[in-house]
């Protein structure tokens, strides 16, 4: 069984991260950070995957997250999926939610900050990857200790 985080390296997604480690501890679980990384240098650089002087490939942005995932923990693994330049969430949520069960999940974990009463009003990647039934989700609305 495996705890799966997604994993953009904003706060909430850290936060996630670093929750899913401290639950995995405790029950002796495996923990896998999943991105779904867009074909895309602009993007890329949004986010803080690549610098602004180092040249973009999806591979470079992957290690740079899995170093960084490693900074939280390093027995925490990291796996990626590529998708188009202009993916649209809902792809990149599908990517996500496959690599979830690709990688056995029992709990996936998801920082929101707008997660609100119901799971159905997570915006973003959030929303699709906490509809499927095969895995339980746990939503990190709060980056702070």
């Amino acid at each position: 069984m495996t705890y799966v985080v997604a994993f953009d390296d904003s706060p909430l997604s850290r936060a996630a991260l670093g929750r899913a480690v401290a639950f995995a501890d405790a029950a002796e679980e495996a923990v896998v950070a999943v991105t779904a990384i867009p074909q895309n240098a602009d993007a890329a650089r949004e986010h803080g995957w690549v610098g602004s002087e180092e040249s973009f490939s999806v591979e470079r942005a992957a290690a740079n997250l899995a170093e960084r995932v490693r900074g939280v923990d390093p027995g925490v693994e990291f796996d990626f999926r590529a998708v188009d330049k202009y993916a649209p969430r809902g792809r990149v949520s599908r990517e996500v939610r496959d690599l979830a069960v690709a990688h056995d999940a029992t709990v996936v974990f998801i920082g929101s900050d707008n997660a609100g009463r119901l799971v159905g009003g997570i915006a973003s990647v959030g929303q699709n990857v906490s509809a499927d039934d095969r895995y339980d989700v746990h939503i990190v609305r709060h980056a702070g200790d």
